[in-house]
């Protein structure tokens, strides 16, 4: 009995899928250990591993509870989700690289947890939610309004604990999802409008004067050498990898640590460094292969809150991935944003296999029998 069950199990979980996080959790460990090398510490490199494990384990556990329970469990998972945020007001601390934004909590002496991430799985599950109930008539002015509320709900709270970066996400996956889900095109073309309306309530009222300076470093780097530093040698390292890189742990830039926040903000830098062009495409190829993925399972599923699950995941890590890379590529100021499976941080890659347990809940449930 127990035998017929593994091997149920193995066969309704979808190995490919499970595969291909693996081997960018593996891509992440690798780059970590070789970014914190020259400090001799390999604790990073062990929150990494065994973040990755046990977020491989919690994935496949909640793989096993029909997504469509999930989704009935919205008002607890979005109240948890919110209620942590808001603990951010009284007790979050800011970390030494970005004293503007307050977005940790402390648990214990070495134990951190970012609420902003867990807040994304809950916005998937809650949006996904809203967007099923109202797709018979989603575009209708009522539907589109209570939905932007919806999403201006956690947008609002990261703007205020000062994380820009993670509003910015939640934004693209908004607009993400409501891309997916068949809103009429006229709500985009008014929701830019709006937001090009809005840059000078943003720039005056809503950034502050570190978040202003960041964005003008990049339009004018002689005027902002502090500001603009970190991504000056992130360049430098893109640059001196070339095509095949210089080699693991052979980076003179990262080796040396003359890059700020390599093994986080800034390690496709140290990617580019030290694997060059080759490695740096290895790695984006495996972002678009996710991302095809798993909309490819929403869409298989044939049903609209799967798609919307699917979609949800999609666009977290594809916008994260894109705004990681053009925060190195000095085309975005820098936000705070990591790089998906591959950048430092525990609670980031914990969250991020809640997302995938996610997708093979929907899987599961939905089409593992007919893959």
């Amino acid at each position: 009995m127990t035998s017929k069950l593994i091997k149920q199990t193995v066969k309704e979980t979808n190995k490919l899928y499970l595969l291909l996080c693996a081997l960018l959790s593996c891509f992440g460990a690798v780059m970590v250990a070789s970014t914190t090398h020259s400090t001799g510490s390999f604790r990073d490199t062990a929150v990494m591993i065994g973040a990755s494990g046990i977020g491989l384990a919690l994935a496949v556990v909640i793989s096993f509870v029909d997504y469509d329970v999930i989704l009935k469990f919205w008002p607890v998972i979005g109240g948890i989700s919110v209620f942590l945020m808001l603990l951010l007001f009284p007790f979050g601390v800011a970390p030494s690289a970005r004293s503007d934004a307050i977005s940790w909590l402390k648990i214990t002496k070495w134990l951190y947890l970012q609420p902003s991430e867990i807040l994304k799985i809950g916005f998937i599950i809650t949006f996904s939610y809203h967007l099923n109930k109202v797709k018979d008539d989603i575009s209708s002015l009522k539907n589109v309004f209570f939905l932007a509320l919806h999403a201006l709900v956690p947008i609002a709270l990261v703007v205020l604990t000062g994380d820009m970066g993670s509003a910015l996400i939640f934004i693209l996956m908004f607009a993400g999802m409501m891309f997916i889900s068949g809103v009429h095109w006229g709500y985009f073309i008014a929701g830019a409008v709006a937001v090009v309306s809005s840059l000078p309530i943003l720039w005056y009222k809503v950034f502050n004067d570190i978040q202003r300076n960041r964005i003008l470093a990049i339009f004018h780097p002689e005027d902002y050498p502090s500001e603009i530093y970190q991504q000056l040698q992130a360049q430098n390292a893109m640059k001196s990898g070339g095509f095949t890189g210089t080699g693991l742990f052979k980076g003179l830039l990262t080796q040396s640590g003359s890059i700020p926040e390599s093994q986080n903000d800034m390690i496709f830098s140290s990617v580019c460094e030290e694997l060059g062009f080759v490695g740096a495409a290895a790695l984006a190829l495996l972002f678009i292969l996710l991302a095809v993925y798993t909309l490819r399972i929403g869409r298989r599923a044939e049903t609209f809150s799967a798609l919307m699950i699917c979609s949800g995941v999609t666009f977290m890590i594809i916008s994260q991935a894109v705004v990681n890379i053009g925060m190195c590529l000095s085309l975005l100021p820098v936000i705070g944003i990591t790089l998906p499976f591959i950048s430092a941080g525990g609670s980031s890659v914990l969250c991020l296999y809640l997302s995938v347990g996610l997708v093979l809940s929907v899987y599961r449930s939905s089409c593992g029998m007919r893959y």
